[in-house]
């Protein structure tokens, strides 16, 4: 018999049914549709989650970060500067408001935007109009760098946080440091809504516009009236029940993925071929999924054994400068990025794996790092 699949990262509803709950009263009160008491509530929740001002919960992360852009007044030809290393999501969004998207490389000390990259890119573009920096896989970037170059080049910081919900820079969470952050409740997400994003700011009235964008632009009156142009991108008040249910077990989510990592490092750091993403001490990650550096050896051959044993593992995510779609787009840097994607592999990450399901995994990736020697 197979052995049951180990996955990467699933949704990992909470025991004690909260999400049920929201969502049956949602039925209960016949709010099926957007807006509702859930979605205010989600809203208001998250917030007071990551301690900062305002909410507005939207379809995906992928539409925030739309959002976040239209708000920091990004329009055709506009200059957006754009961590390489991410998925296509963070880049997708500065095509859609028609801007021209400026690739930037990686640092190893965080694996993410490099402020030594960003700054030969803003100096090359001084009219950019915003930065998007990523905290990949729930590592967070050198924000107080990136921070002071934005505010040199007065540029808007947007922060993609969908991979970091729970992490600190500083005891302070990703996502509260730019003008605008933004997180993800994807199905694979740290927590999930099975679909559904978020965006945060401490300007209200930046966030109050996005509730009026992302619900069609309707303006006040009797009739529809429109003014502007307007994006059915609000979060239903059934999602967002989930999403209220989820945010009460976050925290046992953060815990049980940084007992993953440290497994994984118990077991696996005197592998010689074997290195793990970065840690920092001014940073607590959520580890959000456990990724390692390989050395001398194929991650496709690792992936493919990992695989014979029915269990999931990916690449780490290939940079948007190598994509098709953009690579007629400048980058700058050093190919840091290229080469994390060329060595690197994501592990499975599941909140719901057992110590069994564990050692399964280290003992394939033990087994077949020893037959590759």
């Amino acid at each position: 018999m197979k052995n049951e699949r180990i996955l990467l990262s699933s949704p990992h509803m909470s025991d004690e049914g909260y999400e049920q709950a929201f969502v049956k009263e949602a039925f209960d009160t016949n709010w099926i549709a957007p807006l509702g008491a859930n979605v205010t509530g989600f809203e208001n929740e998250l917030a007071d989650f990551v301690k900062t001002g305002h909410a507005a919960a939207l379809v995906s992360g992928t539409s925030a970060i739309q959002m976040a852009l239209k708000a920091a007044g990004v329009g055709k030809d506009d200059i957006v500067i754009c961590q390489s290393l991410t998925f296509s999501a963070t880049a997708n969004p500065i095509i859609y408001q028609g801007a021209i998207p400026v690739f930037v490389d990686s640092d190893e000390e965080t694996w993410n935007l490099d402020p030594r990259a960003l700054k030969k890119a803003l100096e090359k573009y001084p009219e950019a109009k915003a930065v998007i920096v990523v905290h990949l896989y729930g590592l967070s970037a050198q924000l107080d760098e990136i921070i002071s170059l934005c505010e040199e080049y007065d540029v808007t910081l947007i922060e993609d946080a969908a991979e970091s919900l729970g992490t600190t820079y500083k005891g302070r969470y990703t996502g509260t440091f730019g003008k605008y952050g933004v997180y993800s409740f994807n199905g694979n997400k740290i927590i999930t809504t099975s679909g559904g994003g978020m965006l945060v700011s401490e300007d209200e009235e930046r966030i109050e516009k996005v509730r009026f964008w992302s619900t069609q632009a309707r303006d006040k009156a009797r009739h529809y009236q429109h003014s502007e142009i307007g994006y059915n991108y609000r979060m239903s008040n059934i999602v967002a029940g989930i999403g209220r249910g989820q945010l009460k077990v976050l925290n046992d989510r953060i815990a049980k993925k940084n007992y993953i990592h440290e497994f994984y490092k118990r077991e696996l750091s005197n592998i010689s071929q074997i290195s793990f993403m970065p840690e920092n001490d001014w940073s607590k990650s959520n580890f959000w999924l456990s990724a390692i550096i390989l050395d001398n050896i194929d991650p496709n051959y690792l992936m493919d054994e990992l695989e014979k044993e029915n269990i999931e593992s990916r690449p780490i995510w290939k940079p948007m400068h190598m994509q098709p779609i953009f690579e007629e787009y400048d980058f700058i840097g050093t190919n840091i990025a290229e080469k994390l994607f060329e060595t690197g592999v994501c592990l499975p990450s599941d909140t719901k794996m057992t110590e069994e399901d564990l050692y399964r995994v280290t003992n394939t990736i033990k087994r077949a790092i020893a037959n590759a020697n």
